[in-house]
């Protein structure tokens, strides 16, 4: 509490002394020269003023009253009282929106507005870059915009994800990061981090994301210039699609999460079931093939009144003693999914012949995850071994921690709860939408004062003002040093650079098509498309990345840097 109040107060006192600067005023001498009242008729005397006090009387008022400069130290001033107030805006949507989350849920909030709201600030400073003055200021000025764009993906998947391999590292073994386990200090290959399946999945729609690039910058390519127009348009209805697809997604995810966990507990269903049966007899013949004497033998064995048909009871009292690993599964239900797979003919009994059809379906199933070596009837345990290893891990893929270990809240908490998110939203909003313009203006300032490309300057400076908020809390957040906050860590770092690559790209797309702007951003397109597909792809096909994998991302961030100035200043691209 003491913390938030803290916060609140700097913030309005930041406001304060930029209200207050923006009413200053300052008198400036003329253009003319000053006699020092010895030489006036020759002219040697005279006195001229530096230009660059000259140049302040022409500095323009973000809405005429925030203050402007044209020094370099001033403009340094605003670029961080600016970006501070934008990082307080992102913390603030932040914030709104976890808080949201926790009382409604996944789902619509989860998956349509956390997205969007956590890529606003971003956006924001986009679409003030290329609508403020005329065309041609606006083509200056979207530098600042693309500069944001990329260098926020980049910092996300290089010093952000490498950090977090850092601070969350725990020992590996047998391709899996042991929970809370460090001991092998900073080994490159026995340290690092593990994830969940999803987590993959979310890199997959990561690298998908970057199309757009690939459409908008095809005349490029292609050394046409009559298409540009045309290109930057299909590349807008794409991004348009692709984040609706993506936030539908994100809808739909836990739906399809469970669908997916129900798969797993049916597989741990048909290895207990089939270990019990072994262990009775047999299964498989000299030739690999399912036993069906043996099987037949066993349904007799089960059905004790001897009426040719199994009840619920009795194959309960076949499952009694089968304990499923690893999954909250009582033992009804494991009767009820060996139901609904044998009985096809659905009078709530399993005949003998649907018996012996049914367990032979189940083990040709876990056959097919058996190392093929010497005479299959001897390696019965073998391949249910194999069979359980395969089932163990998608599980462990699949469902890293507990989902449900928070209880809900009560119906007051969750009024005031829903109050201060709606509050923190709004505030976070207001105060992007506000300043987004004035940050702008100020890197321009900046860049014009410096000599210093305004790509650069946003390039490196604004997203730590935008995604500092989420860098802090992703570090955090891994530094748990369990395999399920890992998944969450870079499940979010994906997500967050797909929206750049869908949200932030359609705005800057409208802006581009819209004003009629230039496409001129060969070099900067390029270290998207590098660091995405790099990083994207590397974490697409593997869960587990040790401790060089860091430092190898580290290092794509200056490499980015230095691709960009040597794309632009030695070979001409922009």
């Amino acid at each position: 509490m003491v913390a938030s109040l803290t916060s609140h107060r700097s913030i309005f006192l930041i406001l304060w002394i930029v209200i207050l600067c923006g009413h200053a005023h300052a008198r400036f001498f003329s253009r003319d020269p000053l006699s020092d009242g010895v030489s006036a008729n020759t002219g040697e005397g005279l006195l001229r003023l530096p230009s660059a006090i000259t140049a302040e009387s022409s500095c323009e008022q973000t809405y005429g009253f925030l203050p402007c400069t044209t020094t370099v130290i001033g403009n340094l001033f605003l670029i961080i009282v600016y970006g501070f107030l934008m990082f307080k805006a992102a913390t603030f949507l932040s914030g709104g929106s976890e808080l949201l989350l926790e009382i409604l849920g996944p789902g619509i909030v989860g998956g349509l507005f956390l997205p969007i709201l956590g890529a606003l600030p971003d956006a924001m400073l986009i679409l003030v870059s290329g609508l403020s003055g005329s065309k041609e200021t606006a083509q200056s000025q979207v530098s600042v915009g693309m500069g944001l764009l990329a260098g926020s993906t980049v910092l996300l998947l290089t010093i952000i994800w490498g950090t977090c391999v850092i601070v969350g590292k725990c020992d590996i073994e047998n391709s899996i990061a042991i929970d809370s386990r460090d001991t092998r200090g900073f080994s490159l290959t026995g340290s690092g981090v593990s994830t969940d399946i999803w987590t993959s999945y979310a890199a997959r729609i990561m690298v998908i994301s970057v199309l757009p690039f690939l459409i908008v910058q095809l005349p490029q390519i292609l050394n046409s210039t009559s298409g540009r127009h045309l290109a930057v348009l299909i590349a807008l209805i794409v991004s348009l699609c692709l984040l609706a697809s993506y936030c539908l997604y994100q809808i739909f995810q836990p739906w399809i999460q469970r669908r997916k966990l129900e798969y797993i507990k049916h597989k741990h269903v048909i290895l207990g079931f089939l270990r019990n049966l072994n262990a009775l007899e047999r299964l498989l013949n000299d030739n690999g093939e399912p036993d069906e004497e043996v099987i037949k033998k066993l349904f007799a064995t089960i059905d004790e009144n001897q009426d040719g048909s199994l009840t619920h009871n009795e194959l309960r009292a076949l499952v009694i003693g089968i304990q499923f690993e690893e999954i909250d599964l009582d033992h009804d239900d494991a009767v009820k999914r060996i139901m609904n797979d044998f009985d096809t003919s659905g009078n709530e009994l399993v005949d003998r012949d649907e018996f012996v059809n049914g367990v032979s379906r189940w083990l040709r199933r876990a056959l097919r995850t058996r190392v093929a070596s010497g005479d299959a009837g001897q390696h019965t345990m073998k391949f249910l071994s194999d069979f359980h290893t395969e089932t163990k891990r998608e599980h462990d893929l699949l469902n890293v921690g507990d989902q449900s270990t928070e209880e809900a809240e009560g119906t007051e908490n969750a009024k005031w709860t829903s109050i201060k998110a709606v509050l923190l939203l709004l505030l976070g909003t207001i105060i992007a939408a506000a300043f987004a313009d004035p940050l702008v203006d100020a890197v321009d300032n900046f860049s014009e004062a410096t000599s210093i490309p305004a790509f650069f300057i946003s390039f490196i400076a604004l997203p730590l003002a935008t995604n500092s908020s989420e860098a802090v809390s992703a570090i955090i957040f891994a530094s748990r040093d369990k395999r399920q906050t890992a998944s969450l860590t870079f499940s979010e770092l994906y997500g967050a650079v797909t929206m750049n690559n869908v949200l932030c790209l359609s705005v800057f797309l409208a802006l581009v098509y819209v004003r009629g702007l230039t496409w001129d951003f060969s070099s900067e397109v390029l270290v998207i498309l590098v660091v995405c597909i790099v990083v994207g792809v590397f974490a697409s096909f593997r869960t587990v990345f040790p401790l060089w994998t860091s430092i190898a991302a580290i290092l794509l961030y200056p490499f980015s840097l230095a691709l960009v100035y040597v794309l632009d200043y030695v070979f001409g691209w922009s």
